[in-house]
């Protein structure tokens, strides 16, 4: 467990006050394509500035801004990439990540932490819930998101997909489906039924025509504790959906889900996974406040919940493993 300093500080508390500045740089960074700038040549202020159309001055505090983040080096008067700027910041990356910020920052999201008092107060969220039924912030984060979910997908279908047996695969809250797609194929044999509201399932089927994969991925639409689950899957995807609902909800869809598998099935969650102090680590315990803040019962649940909830639904046993170098921790637990 981290362990605070033993002399008061008052720059840490002047620091935590001015951080809402670093995503507002970034997000400036995105906008002006400044890292893209930097990956095409250009090095100064005066370089950058020309290209983006911004002036030098704003430029040259922006790009010391970023430096003093870790994003971008600074030699002289001439900046360059980190490794991470240049996967992650670069639209000359095929990782890029500045579609994310539309969902990530999206006012119905960042809105949620305007009062965090009354959060806490009322211990769910005061506005609108993500959760609510067809609500449009799913087609953004599915038209957003896949540069960060990607390498997580992967991570997961490398361990699940069962590569040369037929399998039939449900992947519930499929938003983009790549869950499902990367199983598709990871697994030419597997056949995939991706679970999402109508209006989401249209990013996750165009996802799967680019991907190759559309003769192999059909789709159900509804909500996941309400809507016929069809039978018969030898693996069941639990994407990033569990945080949002109680204990009790999620374990009367694990019963639901259970009942749809074949014996000797396997259901693969994937979360934010806190160790069992829930201070660590950092960005997965620090998912509990966005669950406070955008669902009315939603947490970031730890191993031991998870156990519980399963084993409650009539499942076997559980196992984790971390998904490095992403955030996120898999559970694969037996039917």
């Amino acid at each position: 467990m981290a362990t605070p300093s033993q002399q008061p500080n008052p720059g840490l508390i002047f620091d935590i006050l001015n951080r809402y500045q670093q995503t507002a740089v970034l997000q400036a960074a995105f906008e002006l394509d400044i890292c893209t700038h930097i990956a095409d040549g250009a090095a100064t202020a005066a370089e950058i500035a020309k290209r983006a159309g911004a002036s030098e001055k704003g430029t040259r505090v922006l790009c010391d801004y970023l430096t003093i983040m870790e994003l971008l080096t600074k030699s002289g008067d001439r900046y360059g990439l980190t490794p991470t700027a240049a996967v992650f910041l670069s639209k000359r990356s095929p990782a890029y990540m500045g579609s994310a910020t539309k969902f990530l920052l999206h006012d119905k999201l960042a809105g949620n932490f305007r009062d965090v008092a009354a959060l806490v107060r009322k211990g769910g969220s005061i506005g609108e819930a993500t959760v609510s039924p067809e609500n449009e912030i799913w087609v953004e984060f599915a038209r957003s998101m896949v540069p960060i979910v990607g390498m997580g997908a992967k991570l997961t279908a490398a361990a699940v997909a069962r590569a040369g047996e037929k399998i039939k695969v449900l992947d519930i809250a499929a938003g983009h489906g790549m869950f499902g797609i990367e199983v598709a194929l990871a697994n030419p044999a597997a056949e995939i039924v991706g679970l999402d509201w109508a209006n989401v399932l249209e990013v996750a089927k165009e996802n799967a025509q680019k991907m190759g994969v559309a003769n192999r991925y059909s789709t159900i639409a509804g909500n996941a504790f309400t809507v016929e689950l069809g039978s018969g899957y030898d693996l069941v995807l639990l994407p990033n959906f569990l945080h949002h609902f109680s204990m009790e909800e999620n374990i009367a869809l694990m019963k639901r889900i259970r009942a749809a598998m074949k014996a000797g099935g396997q259901v693969a969650t994937v979360e934010f996974v806190p160790n069992e102090d829930r201070v660590t680590p950092p960005a997965a315990a620090s998912f509990s406040l966005m669950m406070l803040g955008g669902t009315p019962h939603g947490d970031a649940y730890t191993f031991a919940e998870y156990q519980q909830m399963f084993g409650e639904a009539g499942f076997g046993e559980s196992r984790m493993q971390d998904l490095t170098p992403t955030p996120q921790r898999l559970i694969v637990t037996k039917n």
